[in-house]
């Protein structure tokens, strides 16, 4: 393999091996969520109130039991009137109060970072997709990487909005309520340390196995959201093959395969908690049992007792909450790690240092030399070989031949989707690879085999070619498209929602809005991929009048299946194996006896019969 192919392999494999390593060393830790932090540091005044509050809700928590204390102390003491009682109640009130603000003040800083950095990644990642150039999405499954966008934000979203702040008001709670114990009885609290080493051995040890567990269970959760994707994107296959049964077999399984993972990682958990639990509240119990003695003993007040017992079940439960919590801090950096991979990864295709700058204007001049090319997943098989194709601008260029022969290629390598490995590919005398792919492509319009179209209304679908295309612009690419009578006929005309993909309009109505967008790119290269392939005989003609329009005074290279649409062709190539085998006009060609001829006699004696 030479270092070029090797270098292709490493830029489109990455995504894939760091999934293939997803229960690495890193799994063993919170690294992943490093990620969020980072996200949330962007907003320096938010995360200030919100850890000013839980110091409030923390201090204001741990201040009860005090409180009581002063209760049980003074206003219950000997010779203690109902006013000093009354007081000392009034404080404790006041101490509940500080509490409900800063847990509402909490509650909605913490919750506000939570959707503004699930909002924040998001953005990230998308950015970032849109970067990566289409063969990545020919190897990593786009509904997979869907899922992670849904599912694995949502888990960061309760990290940051419930989880972290839960995590950070119990470990304050802890200490202060550890602090406070010593201050109050520091022999009894002595004891609280030897549960610390029982309390810290089985969360790491079953931390480490639920982490593993977590990640696995995102996956196969990620594998469900892909399969219904897939299955309801295709409900007329399914249904029409009466394969409903097997499809939701085959649901039945990933959902038993997910319920399967998530059954360990509930096991894994609830052994934890239980354990600590156990420890913990065992310990306390103890603890405050000896503490009984000692007041029974006069050692200690009835007070401090209570406070203690208080403080201690707040510290106990505040210890065995960071037991729960870690869970879920464990799944929340399993689902950032899988979110870090998407933004880690690096586009193959991009722009130098220093781009060339394509001439203007432009002419449409575009040239293959020598190409080879082989697709990252299929290394060990050429899509095309030692390539040559000279295209003059203006020129209407069709590129026919039986399937699997390179045809599509040539267009994914035109629009540098991809690079080749030797050779090289010049626009209007300019190698694409010193050339900004961004504009590389506003110089060329594509209208695929089948319309394309978003789930948005017509006008949008008709500027995607042109995004600040003016009313009237639009009207017009919708006319010479022969898609004017149509969209008027829409009940909001071009207002009018056309479904998920355009799916209220026909194959031939789509098609036309795909024409009408190359219109209004007036880019001047041109590539068609036989737009007329899978319509009817009446949508043909109109879509066939539209390329005429659309065709005139531009470089055109056509992807032709129908060899009637080629006919006038300026020049016919003729490939097979990823090799141009012949070239010239219908009529030299179809003299020639050769692979276009033979093509030609088995089609058009088909159309004849």
């Amino acid at each position: 393999m030479s270092a070029k192919d090797q270098t292709e392999t490493d830029g489109r494999g990455r995504f894939a091996r760091k999934r293939a390593a997803a229960d690495a060393p890193r799994q063993r830790s919170l690294g992943s969520l490093r990620m969020v932090w980072q996200a949330g540091t962007r907003y320096p005044g938010h995360v200030a109130l919100a850890i000013l509050a839980l110091f409030i809700t923390a201090a204001a928590t741990l201040a009860i039991p005090a409180g009581f204390k002063m209760v049980i102390d003074r206003g219950f003491a000997e010779g203690a009137t109902p006013e000093d009682m009354g007081r000392w109640f009034r404080y404790l009130l006041m101490i509940v109060a500080v509490l409900a603000a800063g847990t509402a003040m909490r509650f909605y800083f913490v919750s506000w970072l939570g959707e503004r950095v699930v909002a924040d990644i998001r953005l990230r990642v998308q950015d970032n997709l849109l970067r990566l150039a289409p063969g990545f999405y020919e190897e990593n499954s786009p509904k997979e990487i869907s899922s992670r966008m849904t599912s694995d934000t949502a888990l960061i979203e309760q990290v940051v909005g419930t989880t972290v702040s839960v995590a950070l008001r119990n470990a304050l709670m802890a200490i202060g309520g550890t602090a406070y114990l010593f201050w109050l009885v520091p022999g009894l609290t002595m004891g609280l340390f030897l549960l610390i080493p029982a309390i810290v051995i089985p969360i790491t040890l079953f931390g480490r196995r639920l982490r593993k567990v977590s990640r696995t269970s995102q996956d196969r959760v990620a594998d469900i959201g892909a399969m219904v994707t897939e299955v309801l994107s295709a409900m007329k296959i399914v249904q029409g093959f009466n394969q409903e049964e097997r499809e939701h077999a085959r649901f039945r399984e990933a959902v038993e395969r997910t319920f399967s993972v998530a059954r360990r990682r509930v096991i894994i958990r609830a052994a934890m908690t239980a354990i600590v639990i156990l420890l913990v509240f065992g310990g306390i119990t103890l603890l405050v049992w000896r503490g009984a003695q000692a007041v029974s003993e006069g050692a200690i007040s009835g007070g401090t007792i209570a406070a203690f017992v208080l403080t201690a079940g707040l510290v106990a439960g505040a210890i065995g909450a960071l037991t729960e919590v870690y869970g879920d801090l464990l799944r929340g950096a399993g689902a950032a790690s899988r979110l870090s991979e998407l933004l880690e990864e690096r586009p193959s295709i991009t722009a130098p240092a220093r781009p060339q700058a394509l001439p203007a204007p432009p002419r449409g001049g575009l040239s293959f030399r020598n190409v080879t090319f082989r697709y990252p997943t299929r290394l060990d098989a050429p899509a095309i070989t030692d390539f040559s194709l000279e295209v003059e601008p203006g020129e209407t260029v069709a590129i026919v031949g039986p399937s699997g022969a390179g045809k599509s290629t040539i267009f994914q390598l035109a629009e540098r989707f991809y690079d080749p490995q030797a050779g090289s590919i010049r626009l209007d005398g300019i190698p694409l690879t010193s050339a900004d792919p961004a504009e590389i492509r506003r110089r060329i319009a594509y209208v695929p085999q089948e319309g394309v179209l978003f789930s948005a209304n017509a006008r949008d679908n008709l500027r995607y070619g042109n995004w600040d295309a003016s009313e009237d612009e639009i009207r017009a690419a919708a006319q010479a498209a022969n898609a004017a009578e149509f969209l008027d006929k829409l009940p909001q005309g071009l207002d009018t929602y056309l479904g998920e993909s355009g799916t209220q309009l026909s194959g031939g109505q789509r098609q036309r809005i795909a024409i009408a967008r190359a219109l209004l790119r007036d880019a001047p290269i041109l590539l068609l991929d036989e737009a007329t392939s899978a319509l009817d005989a009446e949508s043909e003609r109109l879509v066939q009048d539209a390329l005429e329009h659309l065709m005139r005074e531009r470089t055109t290279l056509v992807i032709a299946h129908r060899l009637s649409t080629v006919r006038a062709s300026d020049r016919i190539v003729v490939m097979e194996d990823g090799r141009i085998v012949e070239q010239g006009t219908h009529d030299t060609l179809s003299a020639n006896g050769g692979l276009y001829a033979r093509l030609a006699s088995l089609q058009f004696g088909l159309e004849s019969a």
